[in-house]
């Protein structure tokens, strides 16, 4: 048995009897309403304030090489965003996330380095134990009860000592050994981390497996019974759970969701540069949550989508590369970062509250 949600929480809702006794489905729902319902709406209405007021404050930015690279900037953070977006809507929280990239790259990188073997190994065991990560938050958050905010917290500071503990300990330094000459190298570049021109414009690989995480997690929740799942999750654990909704395994996997992704954005990070920092990624799982919030979903869970995730991270792409184009000085990033936050989610509150209103 499956839970249903009401629109309200951006799932579809069951048929439900009108005041004349027919069935709602068959009334006409205005374009209008049907886009005063949408998650995302309100960070559409910014990403084209953005857009648009950068491309009056800045000459460049419409260059063909200015947007590749702000899509490339929004890629690295809308791979992750996805992920966090799902959470989100789920109810829960992971501020592991940003360390757990760097855990992934580093993983990859030593043990392929330690073990002389083809870097494709590396790659296998980092998925392996980056899943496995996602598994112990999904499986410590579901048996002790405990908030997620207290369970992914332990999770990063741990992460954060290993990451710099081991690698001290097996490289002697706070960075890997290159792996640049290792079997298997140029293959895993070309994957993870390899660029392509369409249209005169070049972009990485990113943008493409940001694109597809995208339509992966739109079709999951919007088309699949487990998208449900999230949703009911969200809006009501406990009535989710009396309907028959597994809630417990619901929860696991996003939080291998999560993992997954982080190993994509891993894997990325160490072929692109060949060696990683161990002190990496500590602060990014606030961009991941803040992409999701600008895109729509809500800190209560229950509402959102993944396409507002997207939006969210380009909006965070433009900023962060518009204003250097414009040449301000970039110490003001964060301030604009805020003041979006603040706005997006005012701006998400008042259309929510529309789209409720005209039901």
């Amino acid at each position: 048995m499956t839970a249903t949600v009401s629109p309200a929480q951006g799932a579809p809702e069951g048929p439900r009897a009108t005041a004349g006794g027919g069935d709602e489905r068959l009334l006409r729902v205005s374009p209008l309403r049907r886009l005063l319902g949408r998650p995302e709406l309100g960070a559409v209405v910014g990403a084209v304030a953005v857009f648009l007021f950068f491309s009056f404050a800045a000459d460049s930015f419409l260059r063909p090489s200015s947007i590749g690279t702000v899509l490339y900037a929004a890629s690295i953070l809308g791979i992750m965003a996805v992920p966090v977006a799902l959470l989100m809507i789920g109810g829960e929280f992971d501020l592991s996330a940003g360390v757990m990239v760097t855990s992934s790259a580093l993983i990859s990188s030593m043990f392929s380095f330690q073990m002389t073997a083809n870097v494709w190994v590396g790659v296998l065991v980092s998925l392996l134990v980056t899943l496995g990560l996602g598994a112990f938050n999904g499986i410590m958050l579901t048996r002790t009860r405990l908030p997620s905010f207290i369970i992914t917290l332990g999770t990063f500071l741990m992460l954060t000592g290993l990451n710099l503990g081991l690698t001290k300990l097996i490289s002697g330094t706070v960075s890997t050994k290159t792996i640049g000459d290792m079997e298997g190298f140029p293959a895993a570049r070309r994957l993870f981390a390899s660029s392509l021109t369409i249209g005169g414009v070049d972009l990485k690989v990113t943008i493409l497996w940001w694109a597809a995480l995208v339509a992966l997690a739109s079709w999951i929740l919007l088309r699949t019974r487990y998208g449900n799942w999230i949703f009911a999750v969200g809006g009501n654990a406990d009535a989710a759970r009396a309907v028959g909704v597994p809630v417990r395994g619901t929860k696991i996997g996003l939080y291998m969701g999560v993992a997954l992704c982080a190993w994509v954005a891993g894997q990325h990070l160490l072929f692109s540069f060949d060696v990683v920092q161990s002190g990496e990624g500590v602060g990014n799982e606030l961009k991941y949550i803040v992409a999701a919030v600008i895109g729509g979903c809500l800190i209560t869970g229950g509402y959102g989508s993944a396409v507002g995730s997207a939006v969210g991270a380009f909006i965070f792409g433009m900023t962060d590369k518009g204003i250097v184009y414009a040449e301000w000085n970039p110490d003001w990033f964060q301030f604009f970062l805020g003041a979006m936050l603040l706005l997006a989610t005012l701006l998400n509150a008042w259309v929510r509250k529309r789209a409720e209103a005209s039901r």
